[in-house]
């Protein structure tokens, strides 16, 4: 079934991604919480957000959101940025710190990607990208990766 196949392909990512997350962090200074990671994450598919958008797509208060932001830029893993337009509002940009962090993520993506152009037929690559393009655009659209800020 394909909730199946979603399910085990989703739990392949994200365990990878937890398994080099705590094997690089566990024994640094300023390592990151699992609440942390999952907020830089959220912060970083935003794009700039501000700290009431981040807020807002999580669902917290805005009092939990700065102080979450407060500890991801005391860690150094993001910088608060003064927006240009209203002096008041603030956006969020990630460091080159959580670039290195995240690195780990994508490039197990790009290796999966290699094995997937090695193992398809031109014809099965660009029907698996249409769907994954669907699947992304059309039937997710309670996450907005795009135009948030």
């Amino acid at each position: 079934m394909i909730e199946d196949s979603l399910g085990r392909v989703h739990a392949k990512f994200r365990l990878n991604f937890y398994r080099q997350i705590f094997k690089r962090f566990e024994q640094k200074e300023g390592a990151l919480t699992a609440i942390e990671t999952f907020c830089i994450e959220v912060i970083h598919a935003l794009s700039l957000p501000t700290v009431n958008q981040f807020a807002e797509f999580l669902q917290i208060s805005q009092a939990n959101a700065a102080y979450k932001v407060g500890k991801l830029v005391e860690k150094g893993y993001i910088n608060k940025i003064q927006s240009k337009k209203d002096k008041r509002e603030f956006h969020l940009e990630v460091t080159e710190k959580f670039l290195n962090y995240y690195n780990i993520s994508s490039d197990f993506v790009k290796t999966v990607a290699e094995r997937i152009y090695k193992r398809f037929s031109k014809i099965d690559l660009e029907k698996l990208e249409e769907f994954l393009n669907i699947i992304s655009e059309e039937l997710i659209p309670e996450v907005v990766l795009e135009g948030a800020n």
